[in-house]
């Protein structure tokens, strides 16, 4: 299968002036007093961070993407764009918006294991058509999977035991976390708080 390498976008360095950061924080420090900690950390996490970029290999097709998602206080629709193609459905092609909280969870859980690598991608985005075919063949999926409305991913990182970057994404309450170490990948999504 040929290699395609997908173009990596990125940003100025300089994203947030001295004002707004400084009125960001005092938002952030203000939200501290009526929500809970951890919703805290994640809204602290995605306001003073200048620029936030993900890193990915897709293992089925060979395709790296390192871009940059979220600069200037907004998401950058040619990098979504990109991160969609990439995390597309590799059997059919199809391609789905992924959802910008599922990249926020991923950035945040790149940073909280101190990972250096990207991440590997065992799935993505699956179609409805991909989707119920692994459903019939006892494939492990669930009839309404998260994958198939672009808000849940099977990752692996390289440069991080599996176990530990599971527990990381347990310690985040972002939504779902599957651990999977005879596959050698755990599977988190936007959807409620839920762990198997």
């Amino acid at each position: 299968m040929q290699e395609k390498q997908i173009e990596t976008r990125g940003q100025g360095h300089h994203c947030f002036s001295r004002r707004r950061f400084l009125a960001q924080g005092l938002l952030v420090a203000a939200s501290a007093l009526i929500v809970p900690h951890k919703q805290v950390f994640a809204a602290t996490h995605s306001l003073l961070a200048a620029e936030k970029s993900l890193s990915f290999h897709n293992l089925h097709t060979g395709e790296d993407l390192t871009t940059t998602f979220w600069c200037r206080g907004k998401y950058q629709p040619a990098a979504l764009e990109d991160i969609n193609y990439i995390l597309r459905d590799h059997r059919t092609g199809d391609i789905k918006k992924i959802d910008t909280d599922l990249l926020d969870l991923l950035h945040t859980l790149h940073t909280k294991v101190g990972a250096r690598e990207p991440f590997h991608v065992i799935s993505g985005y699956r179609s409805p058509q991909t989707n119920g075919m692994l459903a019939k063949t006892g494939g492990g999926v669930a009839k309404n999977s998260q994958h198939v409305l672009g808000r849940a991913i099977d990752i692996r990182l390289p440069d991080c035991e599996l176990n530990h970057l599971r527990l990381a994404a347990v310690d985040l309450q972002g939504g779902g976390v599957g651990y999977y170490p005879d596959s050698e990948f755990i599977h988190v999504d936007v959807g409620r708080v839920r762990f198997w």
